[in-house]
């Protein structure tokens, strides 16, 4: 069904809006680096997307040679900011009224666009199909719209984790965000355009047509403009927001006198949708037949959903067209009609980017030949709007005021495929975070108010980073700026980019840090704390080999933990750091909780070496660079290679505050393997493996993670998982369920979250679980 909508405007030409004035900064970015386009335009919205290349800074780091020389006094290796080509997928929504000023803005700063067909979909694309080709001078190839819908569908359920939500009436957050299951096949997906069409998708390229329904939004349209002479669809939907059916509708109560026991049914059910109009001697508000009329539509397509649902064994339905378009009161109608006919066996499932799943879905069929399936993508916070409630119209000042209703999503390649870790217990019910901040308040305004007081120092950092760069203090208050707007925005819409967590935070900042080319601003600390450290790891190897066996486990534990405090992220420890810099390992040995720690499953662990045989594989997620690797992950990884264990050390693959990167792990590894031989002879024998995660972020979703890196879990039979630090152990992962053995360290190091965890600054998390046989 081809969609039509709200605000008028789209009736010719001639009514087109060419007053508006876009800003390209906030707007059309990097359009003129644009290579291929698709558009999907309906009744009242259009939507454009674009695939361009996006020029931006990476830090690398490369190795000095040291041969032959005294290396006492020199850096341990080269820092170097470099430029990286990277793809991004870029989607602009907006309406129909803009859509010629759109295209001379478009036309204007193009400049080397290697397209010269622009693919469309939506009813408006053979409409406005002269005017595209005249302004833009490319040709329209017209594509099928349920099959782009599908593509896209498909699309933004396996690149976008909290894509999914359910509608809860009257709750503190509107939207509950679904995990993504592994396999998101089959499901049932219901159009509601002019009519209904409902579609059972199989695979990636098998669906079927199975049912559908001439009653649809075009019939709430319609009848809703004879009843009361309103023309417009969002004005339509406003009315039924302030009405009260039950003013209209015969419920169950007024044939019964009440509930209908017999049959099990509510006094307050419809029982006929404008019963009350036949006896009534009135005049009925245009509110209250608007809102029966959406309760009549809504209450059938959801019955005919269900139906098809069963008939099909299905258990996923999502929802979209234009009738949806992120209206409460629509959501809120379905999810109810879906609940009550299923008996809550079924779930009504609405999509964040609904409205982009058509363009989204002719962008793919043009770019089939680059098959942009076989890569992942992720969200750019940075550039994207984020879903909008209804209630705050105004938390998008930018894009609202000087651009008219403009949303964006921004989609960037990732340089590798991103899959699940095989050892995840159970892929489908897997939530990588800890707390849920769209549900606790206390926890949100906490930790919103953590990161605005963090920001000031961050971007004085993130500025410090570039001494050289001219407008490095520039584009510093630019990000200070954007990421502040962010955390506004989530305040009022703590749901705007799907569940709100720590992460979320963490990682919305990294795209910000980013999006002014600030790429590692802990960069040179890493630096300094990694050739500092190095200095002091073979007096660190020697003392542990000094002790016995159980007291040497107890140090290599205690070291750990104490090189887990040295994290720039957190603030009680960056204090610590810049005012004390003599602070080191056995002055952060000194600061741990005593025994019995927080968590503690010390002596299970201790029982587990005693008793059981070696591991086979271990697999470690490493956290911070310095002291935190080096003296605290390499002594426990070479314990763990003496008793006969391979070790697969994950990094991450980009930076992100003071954590280490795989390129930097390599560099630390060689250094290490060049003072210990058994480090060296593992590296030789391949039983050291050092790989990267797939993340820039300082949290870690085992639902993503680099495909090279789920492929040697697997390889060498790893059968035990050791995951440190407060933001992989803490903030995500601590009720992480594996398949195999699994170690969850980290230290305290933030007063609000230990008082809330029942200790205090820090305190220790040492959690050994072994999975139930």
């Amino acid at each position: 069904m081809a969609e039509r909508g709200g605000r008028g405007g789209s009736g010719g030409h001639g009514s087109l809006d060419k007053s508006i004035t876009l800003p390209p900064d906030e707007i059309f970015r990097n359009l003129e680096n644009a290579k291929r386009f698709a558009i999907d335009i309906g009744g009242s919205l259009t939507k454009l997307a674009y695939y361009s290349t996006v020029q931006h800074k990476v830090a690398r780091v490369r190795s000095f040679d040291h041969s032959g020389k005294d290396i006492e006094n020199e850096p341990l290796y080269e820092i170097s900011v470099q430029e990286e080509i990277t793809a991004r997928l870029h989607f602009i929504k907006f309406e129909n009224t803009y859509i010629e000023t759109c295209l001379d803005f478009i036309k204007d700063h193009l400049v080397n666009t290697e397209t010269k067909v622009i693919k469309a979909t939506g009813g408006g694309a053979y409409k406005f199909k002269d005017l595209i080709e005249k302004k833009l001078g490319l040709k329209v190839d017209k594509e099928d719209v349920m099959t782009c819908l599908i593509k896209g569908c498909n699309f933004v359920l396996r690149n976008i984790p909290h894509e999914v939500f359910a509608y809860q009436k009257d709750s503190d957050t509107e939207f509950r965000f679904q995990t993504n299951h592994p396999n998101i096949f089959p499901y049932l997906l219901v159009n509601i355009g002019s009519g209904v069409s409902i579609v059972k998708v199989e695979t990636e390229d098998k669906f079927e047509w199975i049912g559908g329904s001439s009653i649809g939004g075009g019939t709430f349209w319609g009848l809703g403009a004879l009843l009361t002479k309103t023309k417009k669809f969002d004005e339509l939907l406003q009315l039924a927001s302030k009405g009260q059916h039950t003013n209209v509708d015969m419920l169950v109560k007024d044939v019964y006198g009440g509930a209908c026991q017999t049959l099990g049914l509510s006094g307050n059910l419809i029982a006929s949708s404008f019963g009350k109009s036949t006896t009534a001697d009135k005049e009925f508000s245009k509110e209250d037949m608007a809102k029966s009329l959406l309760h009549m539509i809504s209450n059938d397509i959801g019955q005919l959903a269900c139906l098809y649902a069963k008939l099909h064994n299905l258990d996923k339905i999502y929802f979209g067209g234009f009738f949806i378009r992120g209206h409460p009161v629509t959501m809120r109608t379905i999810t109810y009609s879906i609940n009550f006919f299923s008996k809550g066996e079924v779930q009504a499932l609405f999509l964040r980017h609904e409205g982009y799943l058509g363009a989204i879905g002719a962008f793919l069929k043009g770019a089939e030949q680059d098959n942009p399936n076989q890569y992942s993508w992720g969200e750019n916070y940075a550039g994207s709007s984020g879903l909008m409630s209804s209630t705050s119209p105004d938390v998008y000042p930018m894009q609202r005021t000087r651009s008219g209703t403009f949303d964006m999503l921004e989609m960037d390649r990732l340089e590798r495929p991103l899959v699940n870790l095989p050892l995840l217990k159970d892929p489908s019910t897997y939530i990588p975070d800890t707390v849920d901040l769209t549900d606790d308040a206390m926890a949100r305004k906490y930790w919103l108010t953590c990161f605005e007081e963090a920001l000031d120092g961050v971007a004085k950092r993130a500025a410090a980073s570039q001494p050289d760069s001219t407008d490095a203090l520039e584009r510093a208050e630019k990000f200070r700026q954007k990421y502040w707007n962010k955390l506004q925005t989530l305040r009022q819409q703590p749901f705007a980019y799907g569940t709100l967590t720590v992460r979320s935070l963490l990682d919305t900042r990294e795209h910000c840090l980013n999006e002014f080319n600030f790429p590692d601003p802990y960069s040179k600390v890493k630096q300094k704390e990694n050739g500092i450290a190095l200095k002091c790891f073979q007096s660190v190897i020697e003392s542990l080999d000094s002790l016995g066996w159980e007291e040497r486990q107890f140090a290599l534990v205690k070291g750990l933990l104490a090189g887990n405090v040295f994290d720039w992220g957190a603030k009680a420890v960056s204090d610590v750091l810049e005012s004390e810099p003599q602070f080191g390992f056995e002055e952060a040995k000194s600061k741990l909780q005593e025994r019995p720690w927080l968590e503690d499953s010390y002596s299970q662990w201790l029982e587990r070496l005693k008793e059981g045989p070696p591991h086979k594989c271990a697999l470690i997620f490493a956290d911070n660079s310095g002291i935190d690797i080096i003296l605290g992950v390499f002594p426990f990884v070479r314990e763990l290679l003496s008793r006969g264990t391979e070790v697969i050390l994950a990094c991450n693959s980009g930076p992100a505050l003071n954590d280490v990167t795989y390129s930097e792990s390599l560099i630390v590894t060689e250094r290490i393997a060049a003072m210990d031989p058994v480090i060296q002879s593992a590296l030789r024998e391949e039983k050291l493996l050092l790989v990267q995660t797939g993340s820039s972020s300082p949290c870690l979703d085992l639902s993503r993670l680099d495909k090279g890196l789920a492929v040697l879990v697997r390889e060498r039979k790893t059968d035990l998982v050791i995951i440190e630090g407060m933001g992989r152990a803490i903030h995500t992962n601590y009720y992480a369920a594996l398949k195999c053995e699994s170690l969850k360290l980290a230290v305290i190091k933030n007063s609000w979250l230990a008082d809330r965890l029942g200790g205090k600054i820090f305190s220790v998390i040492f959690k050994y679980e072994v999975p139930c046989k």
